[in-house]
């Protein structure tokens, strides 16, 4: 399929327009890449609503397979929705809706056609939900606007629970502006995302959070958003646009335009201004966008303007500040920390390992506990004050570690560690203790690492960008 996907990736790139898509989705080739990704997939062991698996349908013959997503194609019908609710932390729940499997091998047939048509149309600094890209991404950006650029305004706004709210006629019509001209896919998706919900009814806004197309339908949905802050300053088109020396931003200095570049990752985004007062302005424009334009409502308490010198924000798990510091270009750099609430959800974790290791002491529950804290020490890496942030919370856990497991633990060296533990832990000074060879991994124990910034160069549906 790869030629294929190559072939649409740079039709879109031209600005096409895109009419037989179902064609090309109910192809046997593209079937059975969607057959073998579900498969991939650990969430295909989770039951819909018809309480089959993967494993339910793995003793059918491959052909049997592609012509029942083929028939599936010729006239659809969506099964209902499950409903599951995941902790969110702090008592609160996240809703996800399961397709059921059937259907999420049909999702995902459209995903890997729609993909490359709509990657070739995203804005190259949305990061949320798209091939390569990732949130230490996303944070680099952001980073490099402070830094590089000297921009310490920023502007955070917050979506009122963005995935339940996508306006449906508004995603359809902004599938039509991308060039997705094929009317019988349009009303495969308007029915898709009017799937009955278990115990819910059928939603008349929204995209539910669990489909696999939802990541990419709400990449579409805000990206006019991306290109309407871009188009203001960042891809403003003016006559000096082409010129060579890269005076085009100089010349818009002189004008009245706003200063102004947007981050975004997912539905959490921030927007970064020259001036307060440019900021504030770009708050109220926002929000009257989102309202009018894309039909979403702002939080208004979570929704403010933060002079990044005087105040920190936060995005991604991380909490950005701008502190002094000498010989650099505007004598101003980006510090990070891992947010409050990340710190928070950090201890949570740590001591559900904890407790899990007490009730049973094994070298298994040792291995869950060491895999929360290299996860949570992978993330915040990037982070500039890691180090300190660890420090706090090994000094709040080390009392819990040292008095919950005080009768099934026995102290260790550093030579009774795996090799590769060894290798990542070297250099670092901590009493560890193990439960049967296996070594508690110390929580402290995690230098900085510097981000890169994406490549824009890199992408699936080129061959240079491979």
């Amino acid at each position: 399929m790869q030629e294929c996907f190559d072939r649409l990736y740079a039709q879109s790139v031209g600005g096409q327009h895109f009419y037989d898509l179902t064609g090309l989705m109910s192809s046997k080739d593209n079937i059975r890449l969607a057959y073998r990704n579900i498969k991939r997939n650990t969430g295909s062991k989770t039951a819909g609503t018809d309480k089959l698996t993967i494993n339910d349908i793995l003793h059918l013959k491959v052909d049997d397979v592609i012509a029942k997503v083929q028939a599936m194609f010729k006239w659809y019908e969506p099964q209902s929705v499950r409903r599951v609710f995941i902790p969110k932390g702090k008592g609160k729940t996240r809703p996800l809706g399961i397709p059921t499997i059937w259907d999420r091998i049909f999702q995902q047939c459209i995903l890997q056609i729609l993909e490359p048509i709509c990657e070739a149309r995203f804005h190259k600094h949305s990061y949320g939900f798209r091939p390569n890209r990732s949130t230490h991404h996303a944070k680099a950006r952001l980073e490099f606007l402070i830094n590089q650029s000297g921009l310490h305004h920023c502007v955070d706004v917050d979506i009122k629970g963005f995935f339940d709210n996508v306006n449906h006629s508004k995603l359809l019509k902004q599938m039509w502006s991308l060039g997705i001209r094929d009317k019988v896919l349009l009303s495969i998706i308007s029915r898709l995302i009017k799937a009955e919900i278990e115990g819910e009814g059928v939603p008349t806004k929204g995209t539910p959070q669990g489909g696999i197309l939802s990541p990419l339908l709400s990449n579409i949905v805000l990206n006019e958003l991306d290109w309407w802050i871009s188009d203001q300053w960042e891809t403003f088109e003016s006559r000096y646009t082409y010129s060579t020396n890269g005076s085009k931003y100089q010349h818009l200095k002189k004008t009245t335009l706003k200063e102004c570049f947007i981050v975004r990752y997912a539905d959490d985004f921030k927007v970064m201004c020259r001036t307060r007062s440019h900021a504030i302005k770009m708050n109220y424009a926002l929000k009257d966008f989102l309202r009018k334009r894309l039909h979403l409502e702002t939080s208004e308490e979570k929704s403010k303007v933060i002079n990044l010198k005087k105040n920190s924000s936060e995005f991604l798990g991380f909490s950005m500040k701008v502190v002094r510091k000498g010989k650099t270009r505007f004598g101003y750099v980006a510090r990070s920390d891992m947010s409050k609430k990340a710190k928070e959800n950090a201890i949570q974790k740590i001591k559900e390992a904890i407790k899990v290791v007490k009730k049973k002491p094994c070298i298994q529950t040792v291995w869950n506990f060491n895999t929360v804290v290299m996860g949570i020490q992978n993330y915040y890496s990037v982070a500039t004050n890691i180090t300190i942030n660890l420090n706090e919370l090994n000094a709040h856990l080390r009392r819990t570690l040292y008095n919950q497991l005080r009768n099934i633990r026995t102290e260790a060296s550093f030579h009774e560690m795996t090799k590769t533990l060894q290798k990542r832990y070297k250099g670092y000074k901590a009493k560890l203790y193990m439960i049967q060879k296996m070594v508690f991994v110390p929580i402290h124990a995690q230098r900085w690492k510097k981000t890169l910034g994406f490549s824009q160069v890199i992408c699936n549906f080129t061959a240079e960008g491979r």
